[in-house]
């Protein structure tokens, strides 16, 4: 998983010209990337490694990045 998204970020990078800062994910593929990543404890700091914020969809049939300027800390569903 966690190449999949090193792939999937440089091509996002290469194309775009910026990182991006969302991944969009769904339930199964996030619980494969905590697998591969068991040595980061706590969301907060696997959204620091990744340097990503983290949206879990199940409708996601593959991860997905994104830019955004919204401030996803502040941010409130309704």
């Amino acid at each position: 998983m966690i190449s999949f998204l090193y792939r999937l970020v440089n091509s996002y990078e290469t194309e775009h010209g910026f990182r991006p800062n969302m991944l969009y994910i769904n339930p199964s593929h996030f619980e494969q990337l905590r697998v591969d990543l068991a040595c980061i404890n706590g969301l907060d700091n696997l959204v620091q490694f990744l340097g990503m914020e983290i949206a879990i969809d199940a409708d996601m049939a593959h991860p997905q990045v994104a830019f955004t300027d919204i401030n996803w800390r502040h941010s409130q569903a309704v």
